[in-house]
C-alpha cells in the first residue's frame, strides 16, 4: 500500500506542472518513469480519476481535470464525530511507516521534501463496525516519538494537546464523492466500488504550523452529514 500511495503522489506531482486539459502522457511512458508495473500504475491513476483529479475521455486518453466547486462545513475529529452520533469510536492500526515528504507531502505540510513524515493508516469503527480507512500524514519535528500504538484507541487531536500541548487553531477540509478501491473495500467490508466520501484535511496549530495532512475514505452507507444552518440575517418578504 505504500508503494501504490508513493506512485499516486508521483503522479500529483506530474499534474501539478500541468494545466487543466492537458493530457497525461501514456502507460508506456509513465510505467518505466516511475519504475512500476503498468498495473500498478493504472490503478493509481483510476483512483485519481475517481477523486476528480484526472478524467478520461473515451479513444481520447486522461486529461487534467480542472478544479471543483468547494463548499465549507464545520469539521471535528472522528472521535468526536462518532461520539456526538451516539457511537462509540475506536480505531485499528493497519501500517505504520516513516518516509521522506518528498514534493507533493512537503507542499501538503509546508515542509522541506527531504524532512520526515510518520504515515498511519488506520481503520477507523464505529460501535466496532468500519466506518472510515484513514491515512494520516505527521511531520516528526511536531510530534516526536510518536507512533501507531498510541494512537489506536484515541483521538490525534487530544494526543497532541496531552502529550505535545499543541492546540489546532484552524485548517482546511475538502469532501467529494467517490467509489471504493480493492484495498479499501476489504478494509471497510463493502463490495468494490461501494459509493464513498473521500475526506483530506490539513491542521494547522496556533503558530499557523501544519500538524497534520489526513486523507479519509468513508462508507456511503454509514456516514451522512449533519450541518445546523443559521441565517445570516434578515430577508425582505420579497427576496
Amino acid at each position: 500500500m505504500a508503494k501504490y500511495h508513493s506512485i499516486r503522489d508521483e503522479i500529483l506531482d506530474l499534474v501539478a506542472e500541468l494545466s487543466v486539459g492537458d493530457a497525461l502522457p501514456p502507460e508506456r511512458t509513465l510505467a518505466p518513469r516511475f519504475g512500476v508495473s503498468r498495473m500498478t500504475l493504472r490503478r493509481a491513476v483510476e483512483e485519481l480519476v475517481r477523486e476528480g483529479r484526472l478524467v478520461r475521455r473515451q479513444g481520447a486518453g486522461t486529461f487534467v481535470a480542472g478544479p471543483k466547486i468547494a463548499q465549507g462545513l464545520a469539521a471535528t475529529s472522528f472521535s468526536e464525530d462518532m461520539r456526538q452520533r451516539g457511537s462509540v469510536p475506536s480505531s485499528r492500526t493497519l501500517a505504520i511507516d516513516d518516509v521522506p515528504a518528498g514534493a507533493q507531502l512537503g507542499r501538503r505540510l509546508e515542509i522541506s521534501p527531504g524532512e520526515r513524515v510518520l504515515r498511519v493508516i488506520r481503520l477507523r469503527l464505529a460501535d466496532d463496525a468500519p466506518m472510515a480507512l484513514e491515512t494520516l500524514h505527521v511531520p516528526r519535528s511536531i510530534a516526536p516519538g510518536l507512533d501507531g500504538e498510541m494512537l489506536t484507541d484515541g483521538s490525534f487531536y487530544e494526543l497532541l494537546h496531552d502529550v505535545y500541548g499543541i492546540v489546532l487553531a484552524g485548517g482546511q477540509q475538502t469532501i467529494e464523492a467517490t467509489v471504493t478501491d480493492e484495498a479499501e473495500s476489504e478494509a471497510l467490508e463493502v463490495p468494490l466500488h461501494s459509493p464513498a466520501f473521500l475526506f483530506e484535511r490539513v491542521s494547522r496549530d496556533a503558530e499557523n504550523r501544519v500538524v497534520e495532512f489526513v486523507r479519509s475514505v468513508y462508507r456511503g452507507d454509514r456516514y451522512q452529514f449533519r450541518v445546523d444552518l443559521q441565517p445570516v440575517g434578515p430577508r425582505r418578504a420579497a427576496e
